[in-house]
């Protein structure tokens, strides 16, 4: 069984310069920055609106097996949705200094980027996509 979610080839600088909301977009770019500074990745799009940076391919026990973005973010209306906790690792000792953030099992999610501490999700990042190097080959986009 294959993850629905799929790489496309849908540009990442059209996809958010097209965000309504001109907090979001400049967030966005933003995090565009950080995310391609901490990773030295480019990114892509994963499904309609993720961008990723960095893949890698899982096999779980259950056969289910797929490709997924290593690290990334979606800019969403409510909120902002960082892929960065791989969902193995407690990050407590580094979230404790980031901010204003609800955590989900494997997401952060942030309203605004004014509420946290840049150095802190460029550090939560760089420990997010070195925890899951250590569980899966994660490959540069």
């Amino acid at each position: 069984m294959m993850n629905k979610t799929q790489f496309t080839d849908t540009s990442v600088a059209d996809f958010i310069a097209a965000i309504d909301h001109p907090v979001r977009r400049a967030d966005a770019q933003t995090l565009d920055t950080l995310f391609r500074k901490a990773t030295g990745w480019q990114p892509r799009m994963f499904g309609p609106t993720i961008i990723g940076y960095g893949s890698y391919h899982y096999v779980y026990d259950s056969g289910r097996e797929g490709d997924c973005q290593a690290t990334g973010f979606s800019p969403r209306k409510a909120n902002l949705v960082l892929y960065i906790m791989p969902g193995y690792q407690d990050f407590g000792h580094i979230l404790e200094r980031l901010g204003k953030y609800k955590l989900g099992k494997a997401c952060l999610y942030i309203n605004k980027l004014a509420d946290v501490d840049l150095d802190v999700v460029e550090e939560i990042i760089k420990a997010g996509v070195a925890d899951l190097s250590t569980r899966w080959p994660v490959t540069p986009t």
